[in-house]
């Protein structure tokens, strides 16, 4: 292991029930995979010992995998060796607490997931450790009617993450959005929460080669397939697009284990809209897959009915790709409305459908858009993301 800064932390990064190492779009892979990962390897590079710690889900899966300078990955075993639905998970906690035992020593612990905080802040009080806590996302209150095809909380969750809030030593936000949530929603104390912005990789997500044009004009969503996502939005938008200058819609991702049939009704509602031939599904994608599909794409379009962020659109960004998002949580944050793309509060098909025409059909406007795009990721690394992450860590470690 490479020498490493003489006031170097020991950090535990908890992610119970889904692999930093796996890539977004998989099963329940998704943009926290994408932070975490990203925000081990910059936290390694500046010379921090990061031990990722998360369930196995696999027999195959290796005690243990170096993700990068200074970083190893860690497969504890709780529940069974297999990928199970996301709730499920909840099942596995005090299980995975104890997998934890013989780990460390640490100076920080950073949960992610409200599952991995109600393993880790026990371990983190019982060895005297300061305890952060990211979301990711927030249960909404039992109150809040589900999207078509959503399911319900895990039974804890609500209360679990709001003991989470109160308890932890401190709570990281990726957005003044979701800080604004974990104070309101789950009570926590507003000088304890921190906003840390995530980053993105600009060497792998990078402006298509000038000159270079896509064999037919599209428009992409990516993420996991999860109703939640609203790929719904994006076909009916594309049908209501004019034929004469409607483009392909590329989906990227793969199902969940609790949506198995989502990607049928997807595929069901575009054949009555009649785009069947217009929508492409075509899995879940690699880094730098996902780059080159963002890259030539004309337009990226994230119609979430929630997000804490919306990594998706600043990798879009520095791809310099126009994107049209909805007005869901940290999406506002991280696409400039007017500036690097639009940002809609209607989930009208026919609002997004003339929002995306309007780029497709405007060259000089969709030029302004991609290059202030670019501009304003080129400030966002993942560097920038770590450091503000050892700030936080140094004011908390005991």
């Amino acid at each position: 292991m490479p020498d490493s800064r003489p006031d170097a932390l020991r950090i535990a990064l908890v992610c119970l029930h889904t692999s930093p190492a796996s890539d977004p779009g998989i099963g329940d892979a998704g943009g926290m995979n994408v932070v975490v990962r990203n925000q081990a390897a910059a936290l390694g590079a500046l010379g921090h010992h990061v031990d990722v710690l998360t369930r196995r889900s696999s027999p195959d899966q290796p005690a243990t995998s170096d993700l990068g300078e200074n970083v190893v990955l860690r497969f504890l075993d709780a529940g069974p060796p297999e990928p199970v639905a996301k709730g499920v998970h909840e099942n596995f906690i005090g299980e995975f607490q104890q997998a934890m035992e013989p780990f460390g020593p640490y100076d920080i612990i950073h949960s992610h997931h409200w599952f991995s905080g109600m393993a880790a802040l026990p371990f983190a009080r019982a060895r005297g450790l300061a305890h952060l806590q990211s979301f990711h996302s927030i249960a909404a209150d039992h109150s809040t009617p589900l999207s078509e095809g959503e399911r319900p909380e895990s039974p804890g969750r609500l209360t679990g993450e709001a003991w989470l809030a109160k308890e932890s030593d401190g709570v990281i936000a990726i957005s003044a959005a979701e800080a604004e949530t974990v104070v309101h929603r789950l009570g926590a104390d507003a000088e304890n929460v921190h906003v840390v912005s995530p980053g993105v990789d600009a060497t792998v997500f990078r402006p298509a080669t000038p000159g270079s044009v896509a064999p037919s004009p599209y428009v992409v969503a990516a993420g996991r397939l999860d109703p939640l996502k609203g790929f719904d939005l994006a076909i009916a938008a594309v049908a209501a697009i004019p034929e004469s200058i409607r483009p392909d819609l590329v989906i990227a991702g793969e199902e969940s284990v609790d949506y198995r049939r989502y990607p049928d009704e997807l595929r069901t509602l575009a054949d009555s809209l009649g785009v069947a031939d217009r929508v492409r599904f075509v899995g879940p994608q690699s880094r730098s897959a996902l780059a080159a599909l963002l890259r030539e794409a004309r337009v990226a379009v994230v119609p979430s009915h929630s997000e804490t962020y919306g990594l998706v659109a600043l990798e879009a960004a520095a791809s310099g790709t126009p994107v049209v998002a909805a007005a869901a949580g940290g999406l506002r944050e991280a696409v400039v409305d007017g500036v690097t793309g639009i940002v809609l509060r209607s989930r009208e098909p026919a609002v997004w459908a003339d929002a995306i025409a309007g780029i497709l059909g405007e060259p000089v406007y969709a030029a302004a858009l991609s290059t202030a795009a670019r501009v304003r990721a080129a400030g966002l690394s993942w560097a920038h993301s770590a450091d503000g992450l050892v700030a936080c860590y140094r004011s908390l470690a005991r």
